[in-house]
């Protein structure tokens, strides 16, 4: 059996079809996966900031977090977002446990580097995997909301892709980037064109240039990190395709695969 790191941010969350909620059922009831869901919701918690008249910001893709900020983030990630994901894999046949990164400090954080301009965004540290291999071992596919626990009990917002990278680390897991997309995509003669595969140094450049930029950067740049650092593969995958994942787990050609450098020239 193979451990597997779903992420899906909430550009998806809402319009993601019950079928892929069936292949994920699927994939779990396979005995040769198993997966670990990891979202986000930054749609969903804009909303709601913008109702309650808090302002937001990003800076490089992340969302400026002051205190209020972030309690608005935790209701909405642990809260509404995190149920309703265990709710919908539920409804298509499945067991689900839904934690976020504070229960039992499964994601313990500190604050990030630019911690003066983004406030209270954090790194882990450290995943509690036994934690996360409990759930599992009691026959559940545990979905993981985003917010970490650092010193003195301080909350950190963290990326979902950053999250979902440290969590594949810490398991040796496969890490899948579900997206409305078909991957990373560039321009060639004038048309928009799918990257079948995407080495370190390709991403790069591809981000120096443009041409990947706003929340795709968090989500590469954490790819990287994750192959670096015990991540077997990394891919970004459309969720909205039928049997996308199921596809990618069997190998099948979908979607980006992100790899490092080495492994790209040993390919060609």
């Amino acid at each position: 059996m193979k451990y597997i790191v779903i992420k899906w941010g909430g550009s998806v969350l809402e319009k993601l079809p019950k079928t892929f909620y069936k292949d994920v059922v699927t994939l779990h009831q396979s005995g040769e996966w198993i997966p670990i869901i990891v979202h986000g919701g930054g749609p969903l918690i804009t909303e709601l900031l913008q109702k309650l008249n808090v302002e937001t910001k990003f800076v490089n893709g992340l969302r400026v977090t002051s205190q209020q900020v972030l309690d608005i983030v935790e209701m909405v990630l642990s809260g509404a977002v995190n149920k309703q994901v265990v709710r919908k894999i539920m409804e298509a046949g499945g067991n689900a446990f839904g934690v976020s990164g504070v229960d039992g400090s499964l994601l313990k954080a500190r604050p990030t580097e630019a911690s003066e301009t983004l406030g209270y965004v954090g790194e882990v540290v450290e995943v509690n995997h036994l934690l996360i291999e409990g759930i599992i071992n009691q026959g559940y596919i545990p979905v993981i909301s985003p917010v970490g626990i650092g010193e003195g009990g301080q909350r950190y917002n963290i990326n979902g892709d950053v999250a979902a990278s440290a969590i594949a680390k810490a398991l040796g897991a496969n890490l899948c980037f579900i997206s409305d997309i078909p991957g990373i995509m560039v321009e060639k003669d004038g048309k928009k064109t799918k990257l079948a595969k995407v080495s370190k140094s390709e991403v790069e450049e591809l981000i120096n240039n443009q041409t990947i930029w706003g929340g795709m950067i968090p989500k590469v740049k954490a790819a990287i990190d994750g192959l670096v650092h015990n991540i077997p593969e990394v891919g970004i995958v459309n969720g909205f395709e039928e049997n996308s994942l199921l596809d990618y787990t069997n190998g099948i050609d979908v979607g980006t695969k992100i790899v490092l450098d080495e492994v790209f020239s040993n390919d060609k």
